[in-house]
């Protein structure tokens, strides 16, 4: 094939694709059936209008997200919570009788968990405090039920096994947590749960009561009121 015929072959090309620009310019469709670029103008028309007007009601950050690796909200996390390096830069907490039963209650209910956890877990005791079902006192809540068997609401009350603090450290923590909780630190982690337990069991109430969160290994629900 010489040159010549290459330059008229891409001048034909050319010209065609300005006919086909023109054409689209002044609303003009050409008959697919006559124009080979006619059919590809309309479809492409077509689809850039639709996507136009699906995109368009779209809010703000569903279009960011479709341009970008989109990550799910992690569900219990509160904007101003403080991580386990910032708990652990704060001065000692101390308090009387109701701190010492939360901070109890953490370290043996929830050391575990991340933070949210024991955040969570604190509301949960908190929670009941406030609800006319439960004892009006934090050590009355920690310790209801406790010495009748199967009848004690937290676990480490009536297990049989003695209960022994043998990490200061993880204990300072749920000093500081409790600490928090009870000078009235926002609970914004399990939408007033009553209730919690490992995701390995499923007891009976579960299914009767709304669940509100899942952080780490618990399910939190609550109870209506």
């Amino acid at each position: 094939m010489t040159k010549g015929v290459l330059r008229r072959m891409a001048s034909a090309a050319v010209a065609l694709l300005a006919i086909a620009g023109a054409a689209s310019a002044q609303g003009v469709t050409a008959s697919s059936a006559t124009d080979p670029t006619g059919g590809i103008d309309f479809r492409l028309s077509g689809l850039m209008g639709e996507e136009h007007s699906a995109t368009g009601t779209l809010d703000y950050d569903r279009l960011h997200r479709l341009g970008s690796e989109w990550v799910p909200p992690r569900r219990g996390r509160a904007t101003d919570l403080p991580t386990a390096a910032e708990l652990d830069a704060m001065g000692p907490a101390r308090g009387g009788a109701e701190w010492t039963c939360l901070t109890e209650a953490l370290y043996f209910e929830a050391r575990g968990e991340p933070v949210e956890g024991q955040f969570a877990v604190a509301e949960v005791i908190l929670n009941r405090v406030d609800s006319r079902n439960y004892p009006g006192s934090v050590c009355g809540v920690v310790n209801d039920g406790t010495g009748r068997r199967f009848a004690c609401q937290f676990t480490y009350t009536c297990d049989g096994r003695p209960e022994a603090v043998d990490d200061p450290h993880l204990w300072t923590r749920m000093g500081r947590i409790a600490r928090m909780m009870l000078d009235g630190f926002p609970r914004e982690l399990t939408a007033g749960a009553t209730h919690y337990h490992a995701d390995w069991v499923n007891p009976a109430w579960a299914s009767m009561f709304p669940q509100t969160a899942e952080i780490g290994v618990h399910e939190f629900y609550r109870r209506p009121e």
